[in-house]
């Protein structure tokens, strides 16, 4: 009995110290905040299950590398909810089984009440966990597709999990032809760090890497079984994904290459 006590008041106390989670809008787009001005998230609010931003655009490169006709049949999962604009494209427009994993209640909390996150069904979950401990579950290995990782705390200063550990059990889960996509600071001296423990994890062959953003966001995809589609495959690929779901694939290829 004293265990479990001492257990639900470890688990109160790490609640309260996440960060409280805050919106704006500016007519057209809301955003989500995690107690600071940083944006964390956002959603067009006449198109709620579009994705936004340009770095969570690129997040979806790993289209690049499948089939088309395959996608449905895949799994997606997301480290970091945001404000689950990467959660519902997989979900709605992909028609993916789909799997989120967020450390704070209030950030679901905020996804399903503000940014129209549909509750969890046959095809989707989020789970409330730890990123580096859920991504160890044996039930993961080997059977995620696509997984996006962007695992910013409320400063936003560096990646809260970025070890070669860590990747290393990010490629553990992927299926053979599957990728990972990772938010990194492109213009933060952390970089070439976190690019390292990357090419660590995956090998040197295996990792591509967008240009920054304008705001410095870096999208960094690492492939599980390295692959190198000629310029004339990437581009009939990125003119499909564009016809099909309106991502700027197309554009992708003038600032996304490998690291190698």
């Amino acid at each position: 009995m004293k265990a479990g006590a001492n257990a639900t008041a470890r688990a109160r106390k790490e609640t309260q110290t996440l960060p409280e989670v805050t919106l704006s809008e500016d007519g057209e787009v809301r955003f989500l905040h995690l107690g600071t001005e940083w944006i964390q998230g956002s959603m067009i609010i006449a198109d709620p299950f579009a994705i936004e931003l340009d770095y969570v655009q690129r997040m979806m490169a790993w289209l690049l590398f499948v089939e088309p006709d395959s996608v449905g049949k895949r799994k997606a999962m997301q480290l970091g909810l945001g404000s689950a604009a990467l959660t519902k494209f997989h979900f709605k427009k992909l028609r993916m089984h789909t799997t989120a994993v967020e450390i704070n209640p209030q950030v679901l909390a905020a996804c399903q009440g503000w940014f129209k996150l549909p509750p969890d069904g046959p095809r989707l979950r989020v789970v409330l966990a730890d990123a580096g401990q859920e991504i160890r579950q044996a039930e993961h290995t080997g059977t995620i597709d696509a997984l996006q990782v962007d695992l910013y705390d409320h400063e936003a200063a560096a990646p809260v999990l970025d070890s070669p550990d860590f990747y290393a059990d990010c490629r553990s889960v992927l299926t053979d032809d599957g990728a990972m996509t990772v938010n990194l600071f492109g213009r933060d001296a952390s970089y070439e760090r976190s690019v390292q423990s990357i090419c660590a994890a995956f090998g040197d062959d295996a990792v591509w890497a967008f240009k920054p953003t304008r705001e410095g966001n870096s999208i960094v995809l690492a492939q599980r079984t390295a692959n190198r589609p000629t310029r004339m495959q990437l581009l009939a690929r990125a003119e499909e994904i564009q016809s099909r779901w309106g991502l700027p694939a197309v554009k992708w290829l003038r600032i996304f290459k490998p690291v190698q």
